[in-house]
């Protein structure tokens, strides 16, 4: 497989690999939906709110961890592309210790403030136990998201990234037949999450010690060595930049909060949307980290350059579709999720600044896919730092300054500070010469 992905047209061979990228962060992105879908249909606007805010907390979860992970993929695919076999058994070794630590950390955290988060958030009144309960329930859960993010991380690295489709697509059905099935608003949607985390994980599981690694794998590599740290200094940038992102979100979010339940609700719905409208860059992205790693890897580094091209022709051809809907009518995608009017009309206004994001993500996304097979990490890390707390966040202060303010002056800061990061990706491209993967 890797060889074919090495001889392949560049075009066919960023399908082959990234393809399925795509189809499962659409499921993830169906799965992470579905309860706030089924809630928003049936449910009250507190149960919205408290579903919103819940899953935009959890989001900071599985960001850090989907970026630290990020870190296996890239070494498995290096030594792929090396054939370094031995090292594969030692790099999951490592792997398996440092994600349980972090998984049993997190839950410890998660569980234990809850109440202080809760109230962190400006939760609105009405929404405050709907919103401890959903927390809750799915912080019991993070082994699960943990667990299941690394096995699925390690089948990518080894070059299969079809296979953790098929445990998305489990994992959405179950999410959508439990939610439906408990109808309890926000707790019955947080239960059925936490389920279907948990059989998706036992599956993955599952499978990868059936299949195998290609390479013989030793007990004895479960332990401390120095791929932990290998990990850590590629994922923790990573996670670092996706965790200051969300953030940032997080505190639009207790602005949003300020302002009342229908703009809590209506931040929520199009933060869900945002999910869907961004997937081509994020997949991308997130392709090519692997991708590119595999290139450089086999020192092909004139391929590596020109499958980030076509990276970004194919998510730029999107974002700029469905910014011109978002711009004509919002409402279009907004009452997909909810049938109340005031959430409907004051969603599709926070779209209409937002979704011009998306036209700015799909250079975004892509370049740091790029750095990051390269393991330009650190300076993907630095950047998001300063666009995230010179850019996003103050403005978003900023803008929650005006008077009358609504959600169509809060939808301003997010491309204006993707900017920021494009100018200095600019700069830094023009300084350095990629012909290597740094030390």
């Amino acid at each position: 497989m890797e060889q074919r992905l090495l001889k392949e047209n560049v075009f066919k061979a960023l399908m082959i690999f990234a393809l399925p990228y795509m189809f499962s962060n659409l499921l993830q992105v169906l799965y992470g939906s579905t309860d706030l879908f089924v809630v928003g249909q049936f449910g009250h606007t507190f149960d919205i709110s408290g579903v919103s805010i819940g899953s935009q907390t959890m989001a900071l979860i599985t960001n850090l961890i989907l970026g630290l992970t990020t870190g296996v993929t890239v070494l498995l695919r290096q030594c792929l592309g090396s054939k370094s076999y031995r090292d594969l058994s030692k790099i999951i070794g490592g792997a398996i210790v440092l994600f349980l630590i972090i998984a049993l950390g997190l839950t410890f955290v998660m569980l234990s403030f809850n109440n202080e988060i809760t109230f962190l958030m400006n939760t609105p009144k009405e929404a405050i136990e709907a919103t401890k309960s959903y927390l809750s329930i799915c912080s019991a859960g993070i082994i699960f998201i943990v667990g299941y993010n690394v096995v699925s991380r390690i089948l990518r690295g080894l070059g299969d990234s079809k296979t953790p489709l098929l445990f998305v697509f489990i994992a959405c059905m179950i999410n959508i037949v439990l939610v439906g099935y408990f109808h309890m608003g926000a707790k019955g949607a947080a239960i059925a999450t936490v389920s279907a985390q948990g059989f998706s994980f036992l599956f993955a599981l599952v499978y990868l010690c059936k299949k195998g690694i290609g390479s013989s794998f030793y007990k004895e590599d479960i332990c401390f060595s120095k791929y932990i740290q290998k990990i850590m200094q590629i994922g923790f940038p990573l996670g670092l930049q996706s965790v200051l992102v969300n953030i940032s979100f997080l505190i639009i979010t207790i602005i949003a909060n300020q302002m009342g339940l229908i703009a809590s609700a209506s931040l929520g719905v199009v933060e869900k949307l945002m999910g869907f409208l961004m997937l081509p860059a994020i997949a991308l992205g997130s392709a090519l980290a692997s991708l590119i790693a595999l290139n450089v890897g086999a020192k092909q580094y004139k391929r590596a350059k020109q499958t980030l091209k076509y990276a970004i022709m194919i998510s730029l051809t999107f974002a700029i579709v469905v910014t011109t809907i978002c711009e004509i009518d919002g409402t279009i995608l907004t009452r997909i999720f909810i049938n109340n009017q005031d959430v409907i009309k004051n969603g599709a206004l926070y779209l209409k600044t937002y979704s011009i994001d998306c036209l700015l993500t799909s250079f975004l996304f892509c370049i740091n896919g790029y750095l990051n097979g390269y393991e330009r990490t650190v300076f993907t890390m630095v950047h998001s730092l300063v666009a995230t707390f010179v850019g996003r966040i103050p403005l978003t202060l900023l803008f929650s300054k005006i008077s009358n303010v609504t959600l169509f002056h809060m939808g301003i800061a997010a491309p204006l500070s993707t900017m920021i990061f494009l100018v200095m990706i600019f700069i830094y491209f023009k300084k350095t010469k990629f012909d290597k993967v740094k030390q």
